[in-house]
């Protein structure tokens, strides 16, 4: 039997993006490893026959000692369970994983960038500093011949092909996590005022603040609607919106935060229009999702997103950091019931055919296959 270890900085992600990966994995006979850290989903993932080892991981962390200690964690696990293959998600997995599995020698590597964030987008100083090592290191982590890169858009990959960071053998596109089909599933549009709702991690960079002077925007020109944040802040996150921000804008009335749900679905259902104006991403699923069930959807014209919104078809594009524009967007939908119909109409046409969970697992699979063949 083979072994294949995911490494994931958080278990809530873990379960939210690679939790159909991994019972593929399991079906096909591999022992399947969870590295991550443990919040809330330690019964999950049990659950499903997977190994749990827990880890401390801070994303944002930057106290030598701890970092030491988490790469140290890591190599006894991964000398411990001696895996075939190893599957990272995000940055810090990545290049500590890759790390610590180049050193023990013999294990292929599945490295997942899920789109380029704070250390790439930003132009502080000291983030630039940081995006150059990052730069060096990952030329030397990602070109192997036993690693396989994955990026979500094209974008992504341009952007590693044109910094020279990976060499395009070493290297495939996966667009996305993948959604379940079967599970979010069109339902007629709940009554009474329109909805429009961002759904994500509360961060600047994902566009929360051109959001609400959207929301103001409209709200001053006496436009009937509802504008709810579901999602809570990441306080490890350089851009994540304190908590205090979230509950006076809820106060205020210009909008009104949900707070973190649980079931997407459910919130979906509950939506007429999804709005997500993010800076950049890799392949956002809450757009991916919020398509599959019928809605119409509305995001930047970025990396990412634009993979999702085909521009009047089954969503509307606008400018990056462009309130006035979102707030058009917004307006266009909300007054227009049965092109919110079609438009949501065209949007799940496109997950059945392009984004399903079934095609992202077997891509995914694929890569596996291919490395251990």
């Amino acid at each position: 039997m083979k072994t294949i270890v995911y490494f994931v900085s958080e278990d809530w992600y873990f379960c939210s993006h690679r939790l159909s990966i991994a019972r593929k994995a399991l079906a096909e006979g591999f022992k399947v490893v969870v590295v991550t850290r443990v919040s809330k989903h330690r019964d999950v993932i049990k659950s499903e026959g997977f190994e749990l080892a827990p880890i401390e991981v801070k994303r944002g962390g930057m106290n030598i000692f701890s970092e030491f200690k988490t790469l140290f964690v890591l190599y006894s696990y991964y000398k411990k369970y001696k895996p075939d293959i190893v599957h990272h998600v995000a940055i810090k997995p990545v290049i500590y994983g890759t790390l610590v599995a180049r050193l023990i020698g013999s294990i292929k590597i599945v490295n997942a960038m899920a789109g380029l964030g704070f250390v790439f987008i930003s132009n502080k100083k000291r983030v630039k500093l940081l995006r150059f090592f990052v730069h060096q290191l990952f030329r030397f982590l990602f070109n192997n011949k036993n690693s396989q890169l994955i990026l979500q858009n094209k974008d992504d990959l341009g952007y590693f092909l044109k910094n020279k960071l990976v060499n395009i053998d070493n290297v495939a596109i996966i667009r996305g996590s993948g959604v379940d089909v079967n599970f979010f599933i069109p339902t007629d549009e709940s009554t009474g005022v329109p909805i429009v709702m961002l759904a994500s991690r509360m961060l600047w960079d994902k566009g929360v603040g051109e959001f609400i002077e959207a929301a103001k925007i409209l709200k001053q020109e006496g436009v009937e609607a509802r504008f709810v944040l579901v999602g809570d802040s990441d306080p490890e996150n350089p851009a994540s919106i304190p908590n205090a921000q979230l509950s006076e804008w809820h106060e205020l009335g210009i909008v009104e935060w949900w707070g973190e749900r649980g079931n997407m679905h459910e919130m979906l259902t509950q939506a007429h229009i999804v709005c997500l104006p993010s800076y950049r991403e890799g392949l956002p699923k809450v757009l991916l999702e919020a398509a599959s069930c019928g809605k119409p959807i509305i995001a930047t014209d970025v990396p990412g997103c634009r993979e999702i919104v085909h521009n009047g078809e089954n969503g509307i594009l606008v400018p990056l950091k462009d309130s006035s524009s979102l707030a058009s967007a917004m307006k266009e939908l909300i007054n227009n019931p049965e092109k919110r119909k079609i438009i949501g109409i065209n949007g799940r046409r496109l997950v059945e055919n392009e984004f399903s969970e079934e095609i992202v697992v077997s891509q995914t699979l694929k890569v596996y296959q291919e490395l251990l063949a």
